[in-house]
């Protein structure tokens, strides 16, 4: 359920109640969900499987496609001193 802000304010208990039975609850503010209130063990849940599901930093550069670089070809050019 989305509510409205003014809406969650007046029955935040009601919105707790629902997000601690496992029901997510959405908060709108201006027409648009700008929060999503849920226990803490869900919260809990979503971090450790984003931390599971997450790769090394390097492992992703090394699996990042690289095009071939064409390098530009300049010739020296001569220098008095």
């Amino acid at each position: 359920m989305v509510w409205t802000l003014q809406e969650a304010k007046h029955k935040f208990s009601t919105v707790v109640d629902a997000a601690l039975t496992g029901t997510p609850q959405g908060v709108s503010r201006r027409g648009k969900t700008a929060i999503v209130v849920l226990s803490d063990a869900d919260y809990q849940r979503l971090v450790e499987q984003a931390v599971e599901s997450r790769e090394q930093f390097a492992d992703h550069l090394l699996t990042f496609p690289v095009p071939e670089i064409e390098h530009a070809q300049a010739t020296p050019r001569d220098v008095d001193f």
